[in-house]
């Protein structure tokens, strides 16, 4: 549960120095699990010039995708927060761009879902609202929303998440879909305007049924949309996870 500490731990593994949480079960659902290494023996050549390996030409494994790659073409050490390593490690010249890509989110994105944005959050059909903070869970677990009341939701336990937002001319909307964001097979983006709201469907801790939320931008219009946009690069982050 989210009331368990975030103790980290320092562990050694062939790909280098981690720092993972003491519990393996609560780890962020944006990391990634280190790769099986394509083994010694079943890699002759450079996977990506089909250089042939010898006493010079020697073989490097990408600590992302575990292939096997000539020293040319493995030579980039870049940073890997999904696996948490502690310094950067050698990638592949495919591994190392997407690596690069998503260190923006964690720049960028993951320090605007952590500081958390104000928002008027309707439960299910109910025709009250209130005012709330909502921000992400510094284990990356949890949407927490405070206001009169607390409650969270976990983002393993999300059915859909839609983002909406503000279009370019008026009457103009579009809806970012994301169905299941950890196992669907379907997903629709719309375009670039402004996000102004979110609609999830979730799934309570001790419950099967399905409640809605709804958030909507408060007064500052302008943070909370940075926020929404913040998790939509979230979303899409996990559903691309899936085949990982």
């Amino acid at each position: 549960m989210s009331s368990v500490p975030d103790g980290k731990k320092l562990v050694r593994s062939p790909s280098g120095l981690r720092m993972v949480p003491e519990n393996g079960a609560f780890n962020s659902p944006f990391s990634l699990d280190e790769p099986q290494w394509v083994p010694d023996k079943e890699c002759p050549r450079c996977m990506q010039c089909d250089t042939k390996f010898d006493f010079i030409r020697r073989k490097h494994h990408c600590r992302r995708c575990g292939r096997c790659f000539c020293d040319k073409c493995c030579s980039k050490k870049v940073v890997l927060p999904r696996m948490c390593f502690v310094d950067p490690v050698r990638q592949c010249a495919e591994c190392s761009l997407v690596s690069q890509k998503e260190m923006e989110f964690y720049d960028k994105q993951l320090r605007v879902l952590l500081g958390g944005g104000t928002f008027v959050v309707t439960l299910g059909t109910s025709e009250k609202s209130e005012t709330m903070t909502c921000r992400l869970s510094n284990n990356h677990r949890y949407l927490f929303l405070d206001g009169e009341s607390h409650f969270e939701v976990e983002l393993s336990r999300i059915s859909s998440m839609q983002i909406l937002t503000d279009g370019t001319s008026p009457g103009e909307n579009d809806i970012h879909t994301y169905t299941s964001l950890l196992d669907s097979h379907c997903i629709s983006e719309g375009g670039t305007s402004r996000a102004s709201g979110m609609l999830l469907h979730y799934k309570p801790m001790g419950s099967q049924d399905a409640q809605q939320l709804r958030m909507e931008a408060a007064d500052d219009k302008k943070a909370a949309s940075l926020w929404l946009a913040a998790m939509h690069k979230a979303a899409k982050l996990l559903y691309e996870a899936r085949d990982q």
